[in-house]
């Protein structure tokens, strides 16, 4: 585990805790380790599994030298620094929340709770940000670019705000 050949990792980041500090602090957070780093716009969505506050979503793509359960560990120590509390339900309110939704061509399941790709890639709130920035990423396991799976979304024309962080 830890540092190997570079890697390029498909990121999907929320918060509906003061969303737009922990957001900047986060992105600021990514740039400041990784260096550059694609954004997705940021999109207000409402809760999905749990009656919330929004959320603010996006997408990052970043460059990592890390394997993808060292890239896990740094992403949760942050979420930690942000007050993120796991004690409580799975779906729930959240001061930062990031996953690796993509790395690479991998896929994995089983191994701790990392699972690429991620489930959550159904859901508009990931999907939608990913396709914007990284449209002819295929999704391993699928055949489909993030493109085409979200023109055959059922959520693709319903209007998603953007915000300004």
């Amino acid at each position: 585990m830890g540092q190997g050949p570079m890697g390029k990792a498909y990121l999907s980041l929320g918060s509906n805790r003061e969303p737009e500090r922990h957001l900047r602090e986060a992105i600021a957070a990514l740039r400041r380790h990784f260096g550059g780093l694609v954004l997705s716009p940021v999109y207000r969505t409402r809760a999905v599994g749990f009656d919330g506050g929004d959320f603010l979503n996006a997408a990052a793509i970043i460059d990592t030298s890390l394997d993808p359960f060292a890239l896990n560990q740094w992403l949760h120590a942050l979420e930690d620094t942000h007050g993120r509390d796991r004690s409580g339900p799975r779906f729930g309110d959240r001061t930062l929340d990031i996953d690796i939704v993509l790395f690479d061509d991998l896929m994995l399941e089983g191994e701790g709770h990392l699972q690429i790709p991620r489930a959550e890639l159904k859901h508009a709130f990931v999907l939608r940000p990913l396709a914007e920035i990284a449209p002819d990423t295929v999704v391993p396991g699928t055949g489909h670019t993030l493109v085409e799976l979200w023109d055959l979304h059922p959520d693709r024309n319903a209007l998603m705000e953007q915000v300004a962080l």
